[in-house]
């Protein structure tokens, strides 16, 4: 329920202990999460007199109708916690990693007998080694498949190389040594995988001299075959650390975060250097901030970026001493070794971190946003933030769903992706009804709510989803706005117009303009998104329909299986032994399944 009243606080309401607060507004949305060592100080100093506050704070406690407190065992659990909910309800006032999107690494798996270099988004301590990060992930790919051409490393997964039964076309290719099936030598294999660490650790001088050494070997002992091979990959390492630029005498791995302010807002620039060699740089901007927030959003930024599935060195240079020692410990924990966040000492470091200034300096957010336009254009009371966008489908009248997609801040958000079902319009082909039990169970599964609703759809789609809010005590807190396509029906025409309650004409956006188009990308996001998951759920349901036919595989065992091993042919490439792992299954049965597999793998 929204909440109305003039918030009044009073110190003895709160507890004098460790744990996060919510700031709430008058419609229930949380406006600000923090966290405090002592709850009832820290609160009580936001209600103090107003010569004592920033104007960001004043503006913020001017928006407060209400607070709620959680209550952790320690001051740690409180900083993890407050991190959590940062990243779930993305208050307004708080300093918010929008683009908090896992970078591309290299990943060398050391403990397989033949190592394997993948592209990977995440970090997981197994004991391989990591390389990166890189920001594009084309240019990583490039690089990947260029050293793949001339280091002919293994290119297929654990479990694919487990179960080939002949070379692969990277083995035709001259791509891959194929020790999935045939007899490579180990040493030789031992010595590349070295070559490719050394180039990715930093230290290709020493790797370019030891080739040019043994290319020479070869072509005095006239082997031309293996010289131009060395020949190749001596290219190939040139030509990837080109691009590389020297910033450091020693080859530690550290990352440089500079701030720089502007009239617009707070810019962050990092740098990533790996070897001492500058490998990347990023971005990023805070409307609104200035560099008075500096600490904060430097303590709240290294929180939110350096996650557990992400590379964290083991320096990061930063332009404050940091205030909260408990941060450093936290990401040594992610790291499983020390971390230090420290201030720039030498001459060297403190180049760099003026270098990362620079970088934050060019961080620029434009102007005239998405946002403020879609603001504009559809007469809405405030910038829409967070946008949720519904679309019905269904298949002859069948397999009813609705599709939800979500864009904050102009992104999507692809983990906040839902697909709901509604068994008990099986049959109708109603979008109207779908929509409509789509708006109650969206309000049932409560906050982060939407700034806006855009509905895939004309007039009718619009007032169902209305009429259905209208019964809901969140109502308030939703505006809502349809689309429906053009003359032709097809998606993406410029002709498509956008339906607003209570006006009875389409809205008047002109055809190309960036609302229109923002707004088509969004629909055919959602269009896409609920025909690809109902495709899937289709086939899935045929598929295991099929297994239930099989001897000893009933809709249970069906069942197991797929949630094991997701796909069809995963099954059928699977042994007796991986089958006996899943629960309530024996030794025999798993034979009879396996059998049953293997006949239809042969049948089909």
């Amino acid at each position: 329920m929204a909440v109305t009243q003039e918030f009044k606080f009073f110190a003895a309401d709160y507890p004098d202990s460790p744990g996060v607060y919510l700031m709430k507004n008058a419609r229930g949305r949380i406006i600000y999460v923090g966290k405090a060592k002592r709850l009832r100080r820290r609160l009580a100093s936001y209600f103090q007199k107003s010569s004592g506050l920033t104007p960001k704070t004043l503006a913020l406690v001017g928006q407060v109708c209400a607070v709620d407190v959680l209550l952790t065992g320690t001051e740690k659990e409180a900083l993890l916690l407050e991190e959590g909910l940062i990243k779930k309800h993305r208050p307004r006032y708080n300093v918010v990693l929008k683009d908090d999107k896992q970078y591309v690494l290299f990943r060398l798996d050391r403990k397989a007998e033949f190592p394997r270099l993948s592209v990977t988004r995440k970090v997981v301590r197994d004991g391989s080694v990591y390389f990166g990060p890189f920001t594009s992930g084309a240019a990583a790919r490039t690089t990947w498949k260029l050293l793949g051409k001339v280091f002919p490393l293994r290119k297929c997964s654990d479990h694919v190389f487990r179960n080939r039964v002949r070379p692969c076309l990277y083995h035709h290719l001259h791509q891959c040594l194929a020790p999935c099936v045939l007899n490579v030598d180990r040493a030789v294999y031992k010595d590349m995988v070295r070559r490719v660490e050394m180039l990715l650790s930093g230290k290709s001088g020493e790797l370019l001299t030891t080739l040019e050494k043994r290319m020479a070997e070869a072509s005095a002992a006239m082997e031309y075959e293996q010289a131009a091979l060395l020949r190749d990959q001596i290219r190939a390492v040139r030509q990837t650390v080109e691009g590389q630029v020297a910033v450091c005498h020693d080859t530690r791995d550290r990352d440089v975060l500079g701030l720089a302010a502007s009239e617009s807002g707070l810019g962050l620039g990092l740098l990533f250097i790996r070897q001492g060699r500058l490998l990347d740089e990023k971005q990023f901007f805070w409307p609104g901030l200035t560099l008075d927030e500096g600490p904060e959003v430097i303590q709240s930024f290294v929180m939110q970026f350096y996650g557990a599935a992400r590379f964290i060195p083991p320096m990061i240079i930063v332009p404050y001493e940091m205030v909260e020692p408990l941060v450093a410990e936290v990401l040594a924990e992610r790291r499983t070794g020390p971390v230090r966040l420290v201030l720039p000492r030498t001459t060297q470091e403190k180049k760099l971190l003026e270098l990362a200034r620079d970088v934050a300096r060019q961080a620029r957010q434009r102007r005239d946003s998405i946002s403020a336009r879609l603001a504009r254009a559809l007469n809405l009371p405030a910038e829409p933030e967070r946008i949720e966008c519904v679309d019905a489908s269904h298949l002859g009248g069948s397999d009813m769903r609705v599709g939800q997609v979500v864009f904050e801040a102009g992104r999507r958000d692809r983990e906040a992706s839902r697909l709901y079902a509604f068994p008990d319009l099986e049959g109708t082909g109603d979008d109207y009804a779908a929509l409509a039990a789509w708006a109650r169970r969206r309000v049932e599964s409560g906050p982060p709510w939407p700034d806006l609703v855009l509905i895939d759809g004309g007039r009718g789609q619009l007032a169902a989803v209305e009429r259905a809010l209208s019964e809901c005590v969140e109502e308030t807190c939703w505006e809502l706005v349809a689309i429906a396509k053009g003359p032709s029906r097809r998606a993406g025409e410029l002709e498509d117009v956008v339906f607003r309650p209570g006006r009875k004409n389409p809205m008047p956006l002109k055809p190309g303009s960036a609302e229109l188009l923002f707004l088509q990308m969004v629909r055919d996001t959602a269009h896409r998104f609920v025909l690809g998951r109902q495709r899937i759920a289709r086939k899935k349901t045929v598929l295991q329909s099929e297994l239930t036919l099989l001897p000893g595989i009933g809709p249970k065992t069906a069942r197991l299986l797929w949630d094991r091993f997701e796909s069809l042919d995963a099954m059928l490439a699977a042994d007796p032994q991986a089958i006996r792992a899943l629960p309530g299954i024996g030794g025999k049965k798993a034979e009879l399944i396996h059998a049953a597999l293997q006949k239809l793998r042969a049948t089909g």
